[in-house]
């Protein structure tokens, strides 16, 4: 599998310098392009198949070719959870959000259930388009399935679409990174310099700069290694905020009626499990980096606190 191209990250970066509202109107024309897209794609693609007699509506759950089983489901499934990562990173504008404690939680619950029946419903329209589970090439397996729906036309709006998704990807990436970044400046997790504002700006550009540096590591790995790092600590970070769920809570709040049971201690017991699931179909590799880079954060963390002697440092998230 090739590697990813950087180029949309050149642009990205300049973006995010400038002003914030700039990469929120970018991205309204992104996801307008993408909608579009996912409107030609699924009237094309219930023509061609109202058009080709008989058709199974149950293939894309029993499967085809010889792919038998739930494991290659959840092998996917724990790669491709990073495409649920768009829900962190609104958390990561509340600075730039009115009225986050209102908006935030909605935007992303919103995030969560629109974004899961896009995935189900296009996944399940493509394998009625084209229910094989082979392909003539791996890394090009969408542009057959669109290729079966709409034709050559239909694949060349989908590349516009991919370009330009790739670049509105770009530019919330590096913004909610980079904005990560900056908020660990003051709490001292990370050098006081990445905390401090642009004064023209008004944008974190030392880490947006640092974002921008680090993502040339495009350039030398591939597609698959980097989505499946990309999701260990995905999910590193879904066991973890079910845990904190329950931690803080079920167990220090004591939130333990009903509904504080089930909300509180049943689901995000649930929640980690499934995660946990997820974790063990992940590739040897992924977990093999993944683990390697939580133990340079566990030496960097024994060294900001002085050999665990000193409390952790912690992010001010109180609101001015």
């Amino acid at each position: 599998m090739g590697s990813n191209p950087p180029w949309p990250d050149f642009w990205s970066t300049d973006s995010n310098l400038v002003l914030i509202t700039a990469i929120a109107k970018a991205n309204f024309v992104v996801v307008g392009l993408q909608g579009l897209f996912i409107v030609l794609f699924v009237a094309l693609g219930l023509s061609s198949i109202t058009g080709a007699g008989t058709v199974d509506l149950l293939a894309p759950f029993t499967g085809a070719d010889g792919a038998d089983g739930l494991s290659p489901i959840f092998a996917d499934s724990a790669i491709l959870c990073l495409s649920y990562l768009g829900l962190g990173a609104v958390s990561t504008f509340a600075e730039e959000t009115k009225d986050p404690k209102r908006n935030l939680p909605r935007a992303i619950m919103i995030t969560t259930v629109l974004a899961g029946v896009i995935f189900l419903g296009l996944a399940y329209i493509s394998h009625l388009v084209l229910p094989v589970s082979t392909f003539n090439d791996v890394d090009a397996a969408a542009i057959e399935v669109i290729g079966a729906a709409g034709g050559n036309l239909l694949v060349a709006f989908f590349t516009a679409a991919y370009i330009a998704g790739s670049l509105g990807s770009a530019l919330t990436s590096q913004a909610s990174v980079s904005r990560i970044i900056h908020s660990m400046g003051p709490s001292g997790v990370f050098p006081a310099a990445l905390g401090k504002l642009h004064a023209g700006f008004g944008t974190p550009v030392l880490p947006i700069l640092l974002t921008s540096a680090l993502s040339l590591l495009a350039f030398v790995l591939d597609l698959l290694t980097i989505s499946s790092l990309i999701s260990f600590g995905a999910l590193v970070a879904f066991s973890v905020v079910n845990l904190a769920v329950i931690k803080h809570y079920f167990i220090d709040e004591k939130a333990r009626g009903a509904r504080g049971v089930v909300h509180n201690l049943v689901l995000p017991a649930i929640g980690f499990a499934l995660t946990v699931w997820l974790w063990t179909s992940l590739s040897g590799l992924s977990i093999g980096f993944g683990l390697a880079w939580a133990a340079v954060g566990l030496v960097w963390l024994a060294y900001l606190t002085r050999g665990f002697r000193r409390p952790a440092p912690q992010l001010d998230l109180k609101e001015a």
